[in-house]
Parts: structure tokens; C-alpha cells; sequence
């Protein structure tokens, strides 16, 4: 296992923060719980997300510990989940080709398997390159 393995951006997690308010950051840096909170409630009422700011590099260090490095980006996988997540093109990306033409006809399966990604794309990403580095 490497020990500095660097699996998320601090740049994309303040470039998501912008969003933060919406639970963006917090979903990236995989804390699907409180992204969805933030996400409800406008960041804690904006309190949270502003708190955020200087949580970052704690979460970014927490995720490159808790997420195993590889062939498919973290930070590629999330900004085409964040911005083209209807398309499937995240899916496509980690090589589940079925299930991105599949979101690309139904709209993300009509939002419900966008949701589902945000909740559980860092543990697809981390498997898919455990699968890659182990056969």
C-alpha cells in the first residue's frame, strides 16, 4: 500500500465547496451523511459551509487515507459526475460501459442513479482500481 497516496484535490474540494452549500465538497471528499445534510438544509444554513472552508485539508487527508489510488482519477470521476452526471460519463469513464449508455438514454435513470453515485462513487472508484491493480 503506498503510504502517500494523493487520491483527491484540494483544488477540486474548494472549487466543490463553491457548491458546498449543496453538499458537493462533503459527497467528494466521501461523507455522503453530511452532504446530503448540507444539501437539505443550504450548508447548515450557510454557517456549515463557511465552517467548511477551513476543514478542507483535514477531510482531504481523511479521503486520501480511506480511498485506494489507482487507473481511474477520483478527481475526474467526480467533475464528471458533479456536472455531467445525467450522461452517464463517470460511468463510462470507469469502464462500466452498460450502465453509462443506460444513463444516457434514462437521464441518470431519471436522477435516482445520479443520486446513488454521489452517495457511493469514491467506493465504485476505489474498487474499480483495486480490481485494476489485483486482476
Amino acid at each position: 500500500m503506498e503510504i502517500n497516496q494523493d487520491t483527491h484535490s484540494k483544488l477540486i474540494g474548494y472549487l466543490l465547496w463553491i457548491f458546498g452549500f449543496l453538499g458537493a465538497h462533503r459527497f467528494y471528499y466521501g461523507k455522503p451523511i453530511t452532504g446530503t445534510i448540507w444539501f437539505l438544509t443550504l450548508g447548515l444554513l450557510f454557517i456549515g459551509w463557511f465552517i467548511d472552508l477551513f476543514l478542507i485539508p483535514a477531510m482531504d487527508r481523511e479521503a486520501d487515507i480511506r480511498y485506494e489510488s489507482g487507473e481511474v482519477s477520483y478527481n475526474i470521476g467526480w467533475i464528471l459526475l458533479t456536472f455531467l452526471g445525467v450522461f452517464g460519463l463517470h460511468r463510462m469513464y470507469m469502464g462500466k460501459w452498460i450502465t453509462g449508455i443506460l444513463y444516457l438514454l434514462t437521464g441518470g435513470l431519471f436522477l435516482v442513479g445520479v443520486l446513488y453515485d454521489f452517495w457511493t462513487l469514491n467506493d465504485q472508484i476505489s474498487q474499480r482500481n483495486r480490481e485494476v491493480r489485483f486482476g
